[in-house]
């Protein structure tokens, strides 16, 4: 497999000037023949994917294996076809486009099978479940040519593009470390589990073995996997690195022009084989780019944790963010938060700043007008599918305990077979998918 990460950085530069115009290509109005769109997935974040895509547009198609969800999407988008298995739904002609809002574990399989169908996607994040299916999945991609985007919707706002303007610009000067938290899982969803010894009936409106998919056979337990709390389960989910990841450090990746890690250090409670980690902390060190320093460390906190308060030079009575980023550079610190808007600190030395005028633009339809030829997406997998790697590889660091050399040309960790196991998973058997496992 090739590396994805010098298209990547080609990809940055060339889309730079696009996202921070989007405010103004979003202000156009764009008219397009209705894009028939199947959507996988219709349950919480799949709703909300699917509502969003619909708008101008048509549903043609809906599928989930819990069918009180399925019913509802049906009752809103009444002459959609409805299915339980995606793999029959992928067999329907006549569409042009598919959204993919299933648990992490399932992301890969629907994805890369759409993609081999010809069917441009909108999968949520992160793209994959491993590693090594995110590389898949963006060499699939390109060498399809379809139209791609991942679901990292902050991208499109207006606080976000404003973060990335200041770092080009050079407004707190060279970057050298960035700090990047969350309060997630926290009340979210439970980690540091057990597997139960007990078992319970499946409902019959639940198709449990269409559920679990390529992941590796157990009982129900109700509600500890399915609908939500699937999330803190390794065989289905990617902690809280892959739930918040993905959002919190693709301003990050993308601000600074980051390409691909040369080591990954992570620390947190002993890794269960069954469960992700109360709380984890992770260390990425990258090559430098033109708006950092030589090198730059990028840190992740989780669970709540988050870097020394001293560290934000912030004024006493700030308020701070459960979730957000700190770019420390040579001439100040820029905070972004999820959701506050950009700051800039210490305040006085940065009184004077003005910040441009900008606006939010719809993360959805710019994929559904991209579809239609219209535009170009933010977010592809020439994007993304590196952005989740790296993600990922944090995961891979915490389970391994051990410090990642990480070679992104032949996609493994140098000297650490310990940790390259880590960066894929057999797939159950029956679940085979031809290119992932």
């Amino acid at each position: 497999m090739t590396s994805p990460f010098l298209d990547r950085r080609t990809f940055l530069h060339s889309a730079a000037a696009t996202a921070l115009l989007g405010p103004l290509i979003a202000k156009a109005q764009t008219t397009h023949d209705p894009v028939k769109i199947a959507c996988v997935g219709v349950g919480g974040k799949g709703w909300s994917d699917m509502m969003e895509c619909s708008k101008g547009n048509e549903i043609v198609a809906i599928c989930d294996i819990d069918e009180g969800r399925l019913l509802k999407a049906g009752e809103q988008f009444p002459k959609a076809k409805k299915f339980a298995d995606w793999r029959k739904l992928l067999e329907m002609p006549g569409i042009d486009a598919v959204t993919i809002s299933t648990p992490d574990h399932m992301h890969a399989p629907v994805t890369l099978t759409a993609i081999q169908a010809g069917k441009h996607v909108y999968a949520q994040k992160p793209l994959t479940h491993s590693v090594k299916e995110s590389r898949t999945l963006t060499e699939a991609a390109r060498e399809a040519g379809v139209v791609t985007q991942m679901g990292i919707q902050h991208h499109a706002t207006a606080r976000l593009k404003l973060a990335v303007d200041a770092l080009r610009k050079g407004v707190v000067g060279k970057v050298h470390e960035v700090h990047v938290w969350t309060d997630r899982p926290g009340t979210f969803w439970k980690q540091g589990l057990t597997r139960p010894e007990h078992h319970d009936p499946v409902p019959k409106t639940v198709a449990w073995d269409l559920w679990l998919g390529v992941a590796p056979e157990r009982p129900y337990v109700a509600p500890l996997y399915h609908p939500f709390h699937w999330r803190g389960w390794w065989d289905f989910g990617t902690g809280a690195l892959g739930d918040m990841g993905c959002h919190l450090l693709d301003p990050v990746i993308h601000g600074l022009e980051l390409g691909a890690p040369k080591s990954v250090t992570a620390e947190g409670p002993e890794p269960s084989p069954e469960s992700g980690p109360l709380w984890c902390e992770v260390q990425y060190t990258f090559p430098g780019t033109s708006h950092t320093t030589d090198e730059v460390l990028v840190h992740w906190y989780e669970a709540g944790r988050q870097p020394d308060r001293k560290l934000f030079d912030a004024p006493q009575d700030w308020a701070g963010s459960k979730n957000g980023v700190l770019y420390r550079g040579s001439e100040g610190n820029l905070f972004v938060g999820f959701p506050e808007m950009p700051e800039i600190f210490p305040k006085a030395k940065f009184a004077d700043y003005e910040w441009p005028e900008m606006s939010d633009h719809n993360h959805y339809q710019e994929w559904t007008n991209a579809v239609a030829g219209i535009g170009k997406t933010s977010c592809p997998f020439e994007y993304s599918g590196p952005l989740t790697e790296t993600v990922l590889l944090g995961n891979v660091a915490y389970r391994s305990q051990s410090k990642i050399h990480w070679n992104t040309e032949k996609l493994i960790c140098e000297g650490n077979p310990g940790a390259t196991q880590f960066l894929h998973r057999e797939y159950r058997k029956g679940w085979s998918i031809p290119n992932l496992g």
